[in-house]
């Protein structure tokens, strides 16, 4: 069963006339005669009675009736849409990021974006680091937010700076540590540690970790699978984070304090290239911007 000949079947049943049907669908009265009989073969049953003279729906033909209409307008709406999507021609924008940090930094970023370029369609998503360097040289992204040395030595594409980033210690602020403006490794000797994923994050933040494990327990810290998960565990007492990565939002309950022995971490935007992309472009520019002021 295909479209056409459920339009040469309607078509017919509302004439009840093959060659006024015909010539409405701009077609030959044979042609239609052979959509009618391919459509009563597949469906097994009789959709007219036909004499010389007359033409008739069969009471199989009249149940059949609504459900052809139904799919011709099914039809005819998804061709409307696909031409009115084109017409419309919107520009898919694909930003990822290796955590949903880097995607709350956007807001105010696409927000200038969509004034600047009304019909930017941006998507977002979270891509492993393992598999960044492949989704862009295939381009199925535009750009990645993440960490420098995430991707691999493999790609080849470009890693723009936006800004340095400090790793913090994440705390309650009843925690004495919450007070000081910085400390350091020697500083949460006492503390539970919670550490993120070791296989995010760039290479000097994996010595860190080995560093800050030395001649500690496995009771002594845990591994969260995210940085949201190490909140979570921070908020119910069970230790310290050390976030790599955007500072924690401010609120009633967390503190972040900058550790002092690893140097700041470089975070940026991975892409392919700049060349004939300026509305990539122009994305970088804003968020180096708003990196930098805030």
């Amino acid at each position: 069963m295909n479209f056409f000949q459920l339009s040469c079947f309607v078509a017919v049943a509302r004439t009840l006339n093959f060659a006024r049907a015909a010539e409405e669908l701009n077609i030959t009265q044979p042609a239609v005669t052979h959509q009618i009989h391919s459509l009563e073969t597949e469906l097994e049953v009789k959709l007219f009675h036909r004499t010389t003279r007359t033409v008739e729906l069969t009471p199989d033909g009249f149940l059949f009736l609504d459900d052809a209409k139904k799919l011709l307008a099914i039809s005819e709406h998804a061709k409307a849409r696909m031409i009115r999507s084109k017409r419309e021609t919107a520009r898919l924008f694909s930003i990822g990021g290796h955590s949903y940090e880097a995607l709350m930094l956007l807001p105010d970023v696409l927000r200038a974006m969509r004034t600047e370029y009304p019909d930017i369609h941006p998507r977002l998503q979270i891509v492993p680091a393992a598999m960044s360097g492949r989704v862009l040289e295939e381009e199925q992204m535009d750009v990645i937010l993440g960490f420098q040395e995430t991707i691999g030595s493999k790609f080849s594409g470009v890693y723009k700076e936006l800004v340095k980033i400090p790793v913090f210690c994440v705390c309650p602020k009843s925690n004495p540590i919450a007070k000081q403006k910085q400390v350091s490794i020697a500083d949460l000797k006492q503390d539970s540690l919670l550490l993120e994923n070791p296989f995010v994050g760039p290479s000097s933040l994996s010595q860190l970790r080995s560093y800050m494990l030395y001649e500690r327990s496995s009771s002594d810290f845990q591994v969260c699978d995210s940085p949201e998960a190490a909140s979570i565990l921070v908020r119910a007492g069970y230790g310290v984070a050390i976030h790599a990565g955007l500072p924690v939002p401010a609120d009633n309950y967390l503190v972040s304090v900058p550790l002092t022995d690893l140097p700041p971490l470089s975070f940026g935007a991975y892409y392919k290239t700049l060349k004939g992309r300026p509305m990539l472009k122009r994305f970088i520019e804003l968020l180096r911007k708003q990196l930098s002021e805030g």
